[in-house]
């Protein structure tokens, strides 16, 4: 293990834990986006900061944790979402070790019931930090410091709660699927500063925005993340490029379609809503001979419903309930904006584009799928239009192979094996008890 670099005061921590928040990518998001994760009203964000006292700090005083597992000596897999959740759980079936761990009232989607939680009834204690710590953070972030109060907030004691149940439970080692949210990143620090290994099994598409790579073992998918994590900083510890160990099961079965018939579109809280029912507008109108399905991202919020009503043949996926590769696997082609699932489709030979969702601030290709030709773009709706009825005339049945700058396994033995081969790095790395 790689010697420790743990900011050694609350307010380092702090930024350390925080460093997304205060980039200059997270201030562009658009109001839509930003306003459920820090509102724009500060009279807002002092009431979200008094219903986070309320339900979680003190809340969870009064709910303590009784976990169906022993965390005892274990592999903790920490679990940030029902994502996290699908990256990790292969580890858990094959390690008679490794238990699934969240956050006390972390949300994980479908899988709520089925994670152990590491409690944080604790975690009022360390209030006391927060004058000094804001103020500190006022000084280096200047009025970001103000605009993100309620997340500084939030995130105050995460460190000091989790070091303290590591050394109760003494894992043997803790693997990640999130390497920037606040909770996980204090929760890294922690086992740095206590000498708990830490592994990183990559999720999703990453980009240059993330943190420096800071585990022990960093499990890749591809060449693209490793030169992305590259651009983000120094690469600390062992990193090894084992393609998307999610996606095993399915690649046997990619689309084999020579035309497009069923057409899937991604959106997330960054996509305008406005645009998106143009988009729906417009396709419905011009593809009455297509079927259309929206799928909304599991995190965003907003209500679709008034869609349903004014297109009556649009379909819909639930994020929250239908794995990501079964909904692609039910379709020829996607069209979405920023979003890893271009990746996912692409896997799957899926023909895939790259429509934008409003003139949001946020960076244009932001996993730079088009830059590097895994995807094609079309710029306005005439030229959507046009893309789609030539894939509807012949679509390629190799366009996978584009994928492999970003699946290092994609056209070799371990294609479609990288599950095992996660895990035999895992094994190497940190072997199972006899």
């Amino acid at each position: 293990m790689f010697e420790s670099a743990v900011p050694p005061t609350p307010a380092g921590r702090l930024r350390d834990i925080l460093q997304l928040r205060f980039t200059d990518l997270f201030a562009a998001l658009s109001a839509h986006m930003l306003e459920p994760i820090s509102p724009a009203s500060p009279w807002k964000r002092l009431l979200k900061v008094a219903g986070y006292a309320a339900l979680r700090l003190v809340g969870n005083v009064f709910r303590p944790v009784k976990n169906p597992e022993n965390l005892h000596g274990k592999v903790w897999l920490y679990v940030v979402s029902q994502n996290n959740y699908d990256s990790l759980h292969f580890i858990r079936e094959a390690r008679p070790d490794a238990v699934l761990v969240a956050g006390q009232s972390k949300q994980i989607g479908r899988y709520n019931q089925q994670v152990n939680r590491l409690s944080l009834r604790r975690k009022l204690l360390y209030y006391g930090q927060l004058p000094r710590v804001y103020r500190t953070l006022r000084r280096t972030e200047g009025e970001r410091a103000w605009r993100f109060f309620d997340l500084i907030f939030n995130a105050i004691g995460y460190y000091e709660v989790y070091r303290r149940a590591l050394r109760h439970y003494r894992p043997r080692a803790v693997v990640f699927a999130n390497d920037h949210n606040d909770d996980a990143r204090a929760l890294l620090l922690a086992c740095q500063a206590e000498g708990v290994p830490t592994a990183y099994v990559q999720h999703a598409s990453v980009s240059t925005h993330f943190p420096p790579l800071g585990f022990d073992l960093s499990l890749l998918e591809g060449q693209d993340a490793l030169d992305k994590y590259r651009k983000c900083g120094p690469v600390r510890g062992r990193t090894e490029l084992v393609g998307m160990p999610k996606a095993d099961e399915f690649l046997a079965r990619r689309n084999q379609a020579p035309r497009v018939r069923r057409v899937a579109l991604a959106c997330n809280a960054l996509d305008d809503l406005t645009a998106i029912t143009h988009t729906l507008d417009y396709l419905l109108r011009e593809f009455p001979d297509l079927t259309f399905t929206l799928r909304p991202h599991p995190g965003d919020p907003r209500d679709f419903t008034f869609l349903q009503q004014r297109h009556p043949r649009l379909q819909f996926s639930d994020a929250r309930q239908q794995h990501v590769f079964a909904f692609l696997e039910a379709h020829d082609a996607l069209v979405a904006a920023d979003t890893s699932t271009h990746l996912e489709a692409t896997l799957l030979n899926l023909a895939s584009v790259y429509v934008r969702f409003g003139a949001h601030g946020v960076a244009d290709d932001y996993y730079g799928f088009v830059a590097h030709g895994l995807i094609t773009r079309a710029n306005t709706l005439p030229e959507l239009g046009t893309w789609l009825r030539r894939q509807q005339q012949h679509k390629p049945l190799d366009l996978y192979r584009r994928a492999a700058y970003y699946n290092a396994t994609l056209g070799t033995p371990d294609e479609g094996h990288s599950q095992q081969r996660a895990l035999r790095l895992l094994a190497e790395w940190l072997p199972l008890p006899r």
